[in-house]
């Protein structure tokens, strides 16, 4: 029986747009007794890792998103008012 450390890193990085990015990392370590069990450790640590970072990522994407929508209607606005000031003339 020998005693090991296994360990897992998982990073996303995601586009916010506007040229700018979030990159988001989780790093997970177990021991593990038997070499055996190794490789469903590193499965479980690894979708834990995954889980992690989405979750801390759906707050911003959600932020990020209403922001580039506002963002949208805000552009739609000033340019529809900008035609109706064209046909005015």
């Amino acid at each position: 029986m020998k005693i090991g450390t296994v360990s897992v890193s998982y990073s996303r990085k995601f586009n916010l747009g506007n040229y700018e990015s979030i990159e988001l990392g989780c790093s997970l370590w177990a021991q593990v007794e038997d070499e055996e069990d190794a490789d469903g450790v590193v499965q479980f640590l690894y979708h834990q890792a995954k889980a992690a970072v989405k979750e801390a990522a759906m707050p911003v994407i959600k932020a990020n998103e209403f922001q580039i929508s506002k963002a949208k209607s805000q552009k739609k606005v000033a340019t529809d008012s900008g035609v109706g000031e064209l046909e005015d003339l």
